[in-house]
């Protein structure tokens, strides 16, 4: 039986996202898209860099702002999930002969479906459907072929233990590919250690409106602190931070604590009673964490 739902990543995505919006047109190209992946192996729920490039045509004449839809589909055509999104400058800006270029960090949703995937990707508007014309291989009703990759399984990760410090997982009602925990005001992961250089990736929001100035995290290892960064954003946002491998120690495991230096509980900070009867104490709202030695 073929698989029939796709996984929608990122924080806000079109409710069209998956509109034909034509067939074939004779329209010249506005622009040659490209993908490069930092890496073309993805285990499932492990981040990976899209860094997004279109060579604007000379005589390009973008008659509004369109969405970059992003399909990953499998070998028979199925699409898998999708990196739907507004570009950083919108394409009312693009200039001919221009070179626009952005990274997007995506984390591999927890798909029931390993090996090789295809990606395509192409404009369109949000309110009415319309695609536009690319230079590039046009796999069907101005869907682009720009990558492949190969989906590997989720044992090919550090594997995370969620220590004290975290409340149950959550999942968006209207997407249930988005999934986050609350901290409280300190939230501990432990891991075996790689005894190598890592990266720890860390995708979060917070409610800044709640906050000024804002919340102030910092980030341990073993009991040292590493980082300290401002809990900034409402968006989702995936930050980096290196960690060496003396600062995780000799130790079989190691232990990774982030910290808020504030908290608010929601039935005495939401407005308008939406926080009635949650007494939780929460500190950042975590939707992925990641470890990936170098």
């Amino acid at each position: 039986m073929k698989r029939r739902s796709c996984v929608v990543l990122g924080a806000v995505v079109a409710a069209g996202a998956v509109a034909c919006g034509g067939g074939q047109s004779n329209e010249p190209a506005v622009a040659t898209p490209s993908l490069a992946l930092s890496r073309d192996r993805v285990a499932i729920g492990s981040p990976v860099r899209l860094t997004y490039k279109f060579q604007v045509a000379p005589n390009a004449a973008i008659d509004g702002d369109y969405w970059v839809f992003v399909h990953v589909l499998d070998p028979e055509g199925e699409q898998l999930w999708t990196d739907d999104h507004l570009p950083p400058t919108p394409t009312s800006k693009w200039k001919p002969g221009e070179t626009v270029e952005y990274t997007r960090t995506v984390f591999v949703p927890n798909y029931p479906y390993l090996g090789e995937a295809t990606v395509r990707l192409g404009l369109y508007s949000q309110s009415t459907g319309k695609r536009l014309t690319l230079n590039a291989e046009d796999a069907a009703r101005k869907e682009y072929v720009v990558a492949k990759m190969r989906v590997l399984p989720s044992s090919e990760n550090i594997f995370l233990i969620y220590k004290e410090g975290w409340y149950p997982e959550e999942i968006a009602a209207d997407n249930p590919a988005s999934e986050w925990q609350w901290t409280r005001k300190t939230a501990t992961i432990s891991f075996r250690n790689p005894k190598k250089d890592a990266t720890f990736y860390l995708d979060s929001d917070a409610r800044v409106d709640l906050f000024v100035p804002p919340q102030q995290v910092t980030l341990s290892v073993n009991g040292q602190p590493i980082a300290t960064f401002a809990a900034d954003s409402r968006d989702r946002r995936v930050q980096t931070f290196p960690i060496s491998a003396a600062q995780f120690g000799n130790g079989e495991m190691a232990e990774l604590v982030l910290a808020a230096d504030k908290t608010f509980t929601p039935s005495a900070s939401l407005p308008g009673g939406s926080g009635q009867g949650d007494t939780r104490e929460l500190g950042i709202r975590v939707f992925h964490a990641f470890v990936e030695p170098r």
